[in-house]
């Protein structure tokens, strides 16, 4: 199969973001299908199955979050942001592989609240997106890392609600 350029650079961006082959993953994803649902397998063919405008937010996301990696040195709450970051995509798989519990996009999901949740509640206790003090690139990032969170916390939250409660049997 030939993947256009723009397709390849989406798989790769992938591979990069969710830092999990498919075979790394555990028999416990088996009777679920590929997709961006709460209740689906978000790998690679599942990132792939999803509308193009979800493409778009999480290569956004994923960006958002990479150009923080500038900041890291000099502002704590970019570490905060950086640290959430790599936790949720490295530590995901291998936590609910771990639980016995399949890695669905409900799990992501969970991982994003528990592991992004600091770095939120800092950048809206500080807002230094507001701060004049601070150099313009800063601000603007933190700005948009803010509503990049807050945005994605609107999924995140039906999200996991729907993975805990299909768990629970009660979903």
């Amino acid at each position: 199969m030939q993947l256009t350029q723009p397709r390849f650079a989406l798989k790769l961006l992938l591979s990069a973001f969710f830092l999990t082959p498919d075979s790394a993953l555990t028999n416990t994803e088996e009777g679920y299908i590929a997709g961006h649902g709460a209740l689906e397998v978000f790998n690679a063919p599942g990132f792939m199955l999803t509308p193009t405008w979800v493409q778009v937010w999480v290569c956004f996301l994923a960006i958002t979050f990479i150009v923080g990696f500038y900041y890291v040195r000099k502002h704590p709450l970019a570490r905060w942001t950086s640290g959430g970051f790599i936790l949720s995509t490295a530590g995901g798989s291998m936590s609910f592989a771990l639980l016995g519990l399949p890695f669905l996009g409900g799990s992501i999901a969970i991982m994003h609240i528990l592991c992004w949740l600091p770095g939120l509640v800092l950048l809206l206790i500080h807002r230094p997106f507001l701060d004049t003090k601070e150099p313009a690139g800063f601000r603007i990032w933190a700005g948009t890392i803010t509503g990049v969170i807050l945005f994605s916390f609107i999924f995140d939250i039906r999200d996991a609600a729907i993975y805990i409660g299909h768990l629970n049997g009660t979903g």
